[in-house]
């Protein structure tokens, strides 16, 4: 099969609309192929397996003597640095979230700078898919699973950036809305049927330690086998950066051109606000997803086979909204409504923190709740922020969106990690999610999106 050719011809989408259409399928199946990274690894198995781990290194027989509020972990062999080993998941994704930080920066602008964006994709892909699988072969202590959850996540960032940057090369101004929910529709789609099997595992296995190991490996082998199959429609576009440096990236080069972005970012006050507003609003949807699997298993005392249908309904459910997410805003324009959705987290979280435990039903009707808006306020967000970045700096302005991302998921982190070490469980911090929802909210509705969009020299689609 025949690669695409690259092209000068800068970010701008082709004009053939049968092209577009085989590049949008293309990036679709990406969000398919590393869809189940987050949905079976980090929403829901990822989280009790290290506590189990842990817990058993610390001397808890099992999850009820696991809650004891005296047991504690040194994952650095340092005895002031002491952790609950409930908390040793919420403390790695806050280290990952640094790395990030750190890093996203570096990668955004070296993409910019190279000609060979789907091999970045490629590499960062099965980088992050083989540490997944290798997590198979973590049998004992949780030093080796922490390492490698901590690369895997660490590399599914990085992809991400390289990816999010091909929305504004394969999608016109009035398409991107439609192109962003339907990558995020069909990968809730791929991680609900790899779930589906996963949950099959998880029932009929006399181990649940073994099922999530061999659950681990499946997700490399799928996340790496479909990336291969998604890049091959995308073509290597580049614009000024790229052919300056002839393609190939310069890390000083390259960071001296993000340093000159950041620079120039005051000159763009909507971006700036959107991104702020981002920060907080997003803290609360993946604090959420994030920790729904240890809530779920340590303070509502459900099941396994109970967590897996609930997260394979939202899927399911978030698959649905997600195209309909598409339909509304085309109809009531993107802003409005995520903002509709936020007040629908806030009353979502609101009901999470007085769930009772063992009530399977409630945490099921949450989970659908969930399921309705999680698609639209991820979807619309990364689309809406499409329109306010400048031509020719895609990945750097979306390593920014990317590090926003992370900058709320640190916080998020960061508060569950307190409050789980102080109380042995997540009821507490589940109930400050609202205030970030309130301030992302508040932050968003004073972006002015037509004015943005203008700023920065984009096309406004008809609808905002």
């Amino acid at each position: 099969m025949s690669t695409p050719p690259e092209t000068a011809e800068g970010q701008s989408p082709s004009t053939d609309p049968e092209q577009r259409r085989r590049e949008q399928r293309g990036w679709y199946l990406y969000d398919w192929a590393n869809s189940v990274f987050i949905t079976s690894v980090v929403t829901v198995l990822i989280g009790p397996y290290l506590s189990g781990l842990a817990c058993a290194s610390a001397g808890a027989a099992d999850t009820a003597a696991c809650r004891d509020a005296s047991l504690a972990i040194t994952p650095l062999g340092v005895d002031f640095l002491t952790l609950h080993p409930n908390a040793l998941y919420p403390a790695l994704t806050t280290v990952t979230i640094l790395l990030q930080i750190l890093l996203l920066p570096l990668v955004g602008a070296l993409a910019d700078h190279t000609k060979r964006k789907k091999t970045w994709l490629f590499l960062l892909a099965t980088g992050g898919s083989v540490c997944t699988s290798a997590l198979y072969f973590t049998t004992e202590g949780y030093l080796l699973a922490s390492v490698l959850f901590l690369a895997a996540n660490l590399l599914f960032g990085l992809s991400i950036v390289v990816y999010n940057a091909f929305l504004p090369e394969i999608a016109t101004p009035d398409e991107r809305d439609r192109v962003s929910a339907a990558g995020w529709g069909i990968g809730y789609l791929g991680g609900a049927l790899l779930l589906a099997f996963h949950l099959v595992l998880v029932l009929t296995a006399d181990d649940a330690a073994w099922a999530a190991r061999v659950a681990f490996a499946s997700v490399g082998i799928w996340w790496a086998g479909f990336t291969v199959i998604s890049i091959r429609p995308l073509r290597n576009r580049y614009g000024a950066l790229a052919a300056r440096s002839h393609g190939r990236p310069r890390v000083g080069e390259s960071l001296r051109d993000f340093g000159r972005t950041l620079r120039d970012m005051r000159r763009y006050p909507d971006t700036m606000l959107f991104l702020l507003a981002f920060i907080f609003f997003n803290d609360g949807v993946q604090a959420t997803i994030r920790y729904a699997a240890p809530f779920a298993t340590q303070d509502l005392n459900l099941g396994q086979d109970s967590l897996i249908m609930t997260i394979l309904i939202i899927q399911f459910v978030a698959f649905a909204g997600a195209f309909a997410t598409g339909a509304i805003a085309a109809r009531l324009g993107p802003k409005r409504t995520v903002l509709g959705s936020l007040v629908v987290w806030c009353l979502l979280v609101g009901v999470g923190y007085f769930l009772p435990a063992g009530n399977v039903a409630l945490f099921v009707a949450m989970g659908v709740g969930i399921g309705l808006v999680l698609g639209c306020t991820q979807s619309l967000a990364r689309s809406m922020f499409s329109q306010l970045i400048p031509r020719g700096r895609e990945a750097e302005y979306f390593s920014l969106f990317q590090i926003s991302d992370k900058g709320s998921t640190f916080l998020g982190s960061l508060v569950v990690t307190v409050a789980v070490s102080l109380t042995g469980g997540y009821r507490v911090a589940i109930l400050s999610l609202i205030a970030f929802f309130v301030l992302g909210g508040i932050l968003l509705w004073r972006v002015r999106m037509r004015e943005g969009i203008l700023a920065v020299g984009n096309e406004v689609p008809a609808k905002l």
